[in-house]
């Protein structure tokens, strides 16, 4: 349900890394919560950001939930299929449900991000 691989914020939002850049996106709980989503309101890519700004929205049919960037970096790359696509982070919340790429600014602040274990035991309390 939550791949091991990925670093996950309180915010549920998932990290993938790969060297210094760090694709994020919402993790299956939060797809679930919200519902089918039928909007997302991506970053702009070029954007700076730092940890925990807020960096886009995602509208469902039962709810408008705020994005937030788990880490702080310059947005390199935006999943532009979500515009016309957004099911995919339901269908695909780890795969072609991405939402951004995000070259760090500082990597050590992945440290501060929870493990898939950490990240259900947080669910589960």
């Amino acid at each position: 349900m939550f791949p091991e691989e990925l670093k996950y914020s309180k915010e549920h939002e998932w990290v993938k890394l790969e060297g210094n850049v760090a694709t994020i996106g919402i993790s299956s709980y939060a797809q679930e919560e919200l519902g089918d989503v039928v909007f997302v309101e991506l970053p702009k890519a070029g954007q700076e950001y730092k940890a925990n700004d807020e960096i886009g929205v995602v509208e469902s049919v039962k709810t408008v939930s705020t994005l937030y960037c788990p880490v702080s970096g310059k947005v390199t790359a935006i999943n532009d299929e979500l515009s016309t696509q957004s099911a995919l982070i339901n269908q695909d919340p780890y795969g072609k449900g991405w939402i951004a790429k995000v070259e760090m600014s500082n990597p050590a602040e992945v440290e501060s991000l929870l493990s898939a274990k950490d990240y259900q035991s947080q669910l589960a309390g």
